[in-house]
């Protein structure tokens, strides 16, 4: 399983996208502000908990989160960061690195996230059983 997040829309909030897995359109996504300094390491421009992940290809498995207490997506080896999740969210209050999926979007916001978030985890659950499950992170 391929999973795409097409980032599309910077604000000095947020940064909201578009979720694909194997080509096909999932969710919108929103995630802390875009800092990214490409060539430069993560510790000089990562602002601790609001700062969206650096692009980049990673591996996606479902173990258990201390935080929400269950069984969740988790982003693996992301450069400078620790326990990058995929849940439910609503604004970038809320991301502190994560990403968020819902079915809506506005400026700063995503909406029907736990629908969206959901559906998204019961596809994720079949395949990371049974595949190798990547996640690509672009800026558009």
């Amino acid at each position: 399983m391929i999973i795409q997040v097409k980032r599309n829309t910077y604000t000095e909030n947020s940064t909201i996208g578009e979720m694909w897995i194997n080509g096909v359109f999932e969710a919108y996504t929103l995630e802390d502000k875009m800092r990214e300094v490409f060539g430069k390491p993560v510790a000089e421009w990562k602002v601790m908990g609001r700062t969206a992940i650096p692009t980049g290809t990673y591996d996606l498995v479902i173990d258990l989160s201390t935080r929400f207490k269950r069984l969740m997506p988790h982003i693996i080896a992301v450069p400078g960061f620790e326990g990058v999740r995929i849940h439910a969210l609503n604004t970038p209050l809320q991301t502190e690195g994560c990403i968020g999926i819902g079915k809506t979007r506005a400026i700063d916001f995503i909406g029907q996230s736990k629908m969206a978030f959901d559906s998204f985890f019961a596809r994720i659950q079949d395949a990371v059983a049974i595949e190798h499950v990547t996640i690509t992170i672009t800026n558009e």
